[in-house]
């Protein structure tokens, strides 16, 4: 049974993001990452205090994760990099010297292996993938895709689960931890173009996915069988992405790319973050360990 919620939605971050993405809980920094893509700006929240730091990278940047030794790792234009404090990006393993390519979402599997989408500057059918560095190669593991999006794993790790923003589809496969492998994936939500895009995603530790819908001004919750169990409108048309932290909260990162100027009267929160408690505690996610 679908349930539509009125959970209330609270801004986090009044912030003019063009395409806010990649919320990540940093367990050891107790701060939320988060980042602005096409600015290449890094964002760190401190919900004890309410500061959010920024820093520029100089290139676009899908996402970030913590190093097990320190620092951070990033998928940025053109492959994976490690990130100096300064922000620097230094490439470590290329994936595309091809200008009209970039990454996209990215996030790092139970054992610390660093997985990132590419795709396209102009989303196109086929010309997106699935990639994995593990700090000493990065492997195409899905070609075919069109827009690789939100990332997240079954508690137990047994399961992978990415969303193809331009096949409007969240894909299922079984996972193997100790090694990385993938099997056969298989389409567990389909969503109607209508309803919007499914972007980012995260698990919870109920075994269940939250993913944000582009366009579609919504927040699902789907058990891991794929049903849809609730449905949360957000104040923005544009949600990108969401991350749980611990406690229960739910911080979900948003966009103002391609939102006219009547459009942005209507959402002048368009780009912000926001928070909603729904409950549900996260599914710790591994800092990088190459």
């Amino acid at each position: 049974m679908t349930v539509t919620r009125r959970r209330e939605v609270e801004l986090a971050v009044a912030a003019t993001a063009e395409v806010g993405e990649g919320p990540l809980w940093d367990a050891a920094a107790r701060r939320l990452l988060w980042v602005d893509i096409p600015a290449g700006t890094l964002h760190r929240f401190d919900p004890r205090s309410g500061a959010d730091e920024t820093t520029a990278t100089g290139t676009l940047l899908g996402a970030v994760a913590p190093r097990a030794g320190g620092g951070l790792v990033a998928a940025v234009a053109d492959g994976f990099a490690a990130l100096a404090p300064s922000g620097e990006p230094t490439v470590l393993a290329p994936v595309s010297a091809d200008p009209q390519r970039r990454m996209n979402d990215a996030k790092c599997d139970p054992a610390g292996r660093f997985w990132g989408g590419s795709t396209a500057m102009e989303p196109t059918a086929g010309a997106g993938a699935l990639h994995c560095w593990d700090g000493r190669r990065a492997r195409t593991v899905w070609d075919g895709m069109t827009l690789p999006n939100g990332l997240g794993w079954s508690p137990d790790g047994t399961t992978l689960y990415v969303a193809d923003s331009g096949q409007g589809v969240i894909w299922a496969a079984p996972f193997d931890v100790a090694t990385g492998a993938t099997g056969a994936r298989r389409p567990l939500v389909e969503i109607a173009a209508a309803d919007g895009l499914p972007d980012g995603l995260c698990v919870d530790a109920d075994g269940c996915l939250w993913v944000a819908l582009w366009g579609g001004g919504e927040l699902r919750r789907h058990a891991a069988d794929g049903r849809l169990l609730e449905r949360i409108a957000t104040p923005v048309s544009q949600p990108s992405s969401c991350a749980l932290a611990p406690g229960g909260t739910l911080y979900v990162t948003s966009a103002r790319a391609g939102l006219d100027a009547a459009a942005l009267a209507r959402e002048p929160l368009a780009g912000s973050l926001f928070a909603v408690a729904v409950g549900c505690e996260p599914v710790p996610v591994a800092a990088f360990s190459g």
